[in-house]
């Protein structure tokens, strides 16, 4: 029995010398666990990751990706910025037809109804469809997908836990990358049940649409999925502890143009505003709220449904990296160097889980680039150039600095604006809301920052991100010729005025 026993354990990599390094992974753990080696092992699957394992597949290292979700994409693809979109744009097509403005533009419709289960179906069809080709896209560049949560348990190994924490595979690694991302922040005394209190994940599935709505947060997240079940039915409300909307980075003069917009549009704003706490009661949910600066200043709102958007954390947890030495910083992010290496040389870390917005093409960007350094390449990533967007309606767009920051910073410029309203492809589409802004060097004429509340400004806001990526100038833009009509033409003219001081159709 003995002799049997130690044949087993030699045909299998006895892989439980590693106890001086964690010493909670028992022997009987480890046992039966395969074992893998690879180049390149990759925790997490969501838009950093699954982009490094398929580049550092294509520069030929034999790469394995651990993810502990059974679909790849993480949070972006499954609940966030995938499923997000989807109702933005639908709700928007519903909104269009119930509100009477496709009447306006001479398209009549019946009776008009909302079909929620068809546009839950939609979102998660497409979801579906998404993740699916992510894996098909692992098989297609033969990325190696091992389920599990994953574990640095040594400088060259990483362990995929199994739901009970058992180690069920092992990976011998020359490089390990961390692109683990984020999870909802809690919010303090307030527990979510993602039914009458739901994060951004509930709030995707809804179901009925609610009849009140009150929203912690008018940050991108919390405006985005706001404006969604404003659409469809619902009086939402949203509570903001700072004194604009947008969150971090968004220009002031967009921010407050935004808030302007989207009051209209029947969405109810209380800035300035802390939410003290929130009870469940027998209609729906009790929220309490005080004046930021004054809190004699009470009130208390009722609503259906409560929805907690106040941002963001890394998920960096059960990682393996004090055993290793690799300290967190107080919010829990990984640092990391100029080629996004920790303290441990062949250990990186990329994305939500580094410093730096938590935007997935930003955590797409470091992972190519990451790899492309594993490999030997350069390494560069200009996070002035890096956009963001928010996906209501009108869209918001912006890259570089702000106003704000210009003036923090006493660099001295000069400012080129164009309304939608001027432009000739916002106003056939009937879409006039917003304007362009650039702000360009005062004596270069260098481009700073472009930003713009308008039709298609996530689109558009591409084209000012190549130019500030390559060093352009307004005049170097303004003398670029665009196609009439469209409403990148609005683009175009801003820039003029900032080079000239004035546009032409304005």
């Amino acid at each position: 029995m003995q002799a049997n026993m130690w044949n087993l354990m030699t045909t299998v990599r006895p892989v439980c010398i590693k106890r001086a390094i964690n010493p909670t992974l028992t022997a009987l753990q480890h046992r039966y666990a395969s074992t893998i080696d690879a180049d390149v092992v990759v925790i997490g699957a969501g838009p950093g990751g699954y982009v490094a394992a398929i580049k550092a597949a294509q520069l030929g290292m034999k790469t394995v990706c651990v993810e502990k979700n059974p679909t790849l994409g993480g949070t972006c693809l499954n609940v966030g910025c995938i499923p997000s979109k989807s109702l933005l744009n639908n709700s928007h097509y519903y909104h269009m037809a119930h509100s009477g403005d496709l009447a306006n533009r001479g398209v009549i419709v019946g009776d008009v109804k909302l079909d929620l289960d068809k546009l839950l179906e939609q979102k998660d069809s497409v979801v579906k469809a998404l993740t699916g080709g992510i894996a098909g896209l692992f098989k297609k560049n033969k990325v190696e997908w091992v389920k599990g949560h994953g574990k640095i348990t040594g400088k060259n190994e990483v362990s995929a836990l199994g739901a009970d924490g058992s180690v069920e595979t092992t990976i011998n690694a020359k490089n390990i990358l961390i692109a683990t991302g984020s999870e909802v922040t809690p919010f303090g005394g307030i527990e979510i049940d993602e039914k009458t209190i739901v994060s951004s994940t509930g709030a995707l599935s809804l179901n009925p649409v609610p009849k009140r709505m009150i929203v912690i947060g008018a940050g991108v997240i919390g405006l985005e999925l706001g404006s969604v079940w404003q659409r469809l039915g619902s009086e939402v409300t949203a509570v903001e502890f700072m004194s604009s909307i947008g969150g971090a980075g968004i220009d002031g003069e967009v921010s407050k143009t935004m808030q302007k917009i989207m009051s209209k549009q029947g969405l109810n704003f209380k800035l300035g505003t802390k939410v003290t706490g929130a009870t469940k009661t027998s209609s729906g949910v009790s929220v309490t709220i005080e004046d930021a600066k004054d809190p004699n200043k009470k009130e208390t709102l009722e609503c259906d449904v409560l929805l907690v958007c106040v941002g963001r954390r890394p998920y960096t947890n059960n990682l393996g990296l004090e055993d290793l030495g690799i300290e967190r910083d107080e919010k829990g992010r990984v640092p990391v160097n100029n080629r996004f290496q920790t303290v441990v040389p062949n250990i990186f870390a990329i994305g939500d889980c580094i410093h730096g917005p938590m935007l997935a093409h930003k955590a797409e960007d470091e992972g190519i680039i990451t790899v492309e350094g594993i490999a030997g390449g350069a390494v560069h990533i200009d996070y002035n150039c890096v956009p963001s967007v928010v996906y209501t309606h009108p869209e918001v767009g912006w890259v570089g600095k702000t106003e704000e920051d210009l003036k923090k910073e006493g660099i001295e410029y000069k400012i080129g604006k164009f309304p939608f309203l001027a432009n000739s492809r916002a106003k056939t589409n009937l879409e006039t809301e917003g304007f362009c802004k650039v702000l360009a060097c005062k004596n270069t004429d260098k481009i700073l920052g472009v930003h713009m509340i308008g039709p298609n400004a996530g689109e558009l806001i591409n084209e000012a991100v190549l130019a500030m990526e390559y060093g352009a100038s307004a005049e170097d833009v303004a003398r670029v010729c665009h196609a009439h009509p469209t409403c990148s033409e609005a683009l175009r003219e801003a820039h003029l005025a900032a080079y000239f001081g004035k546009p032409i159709n304005f």
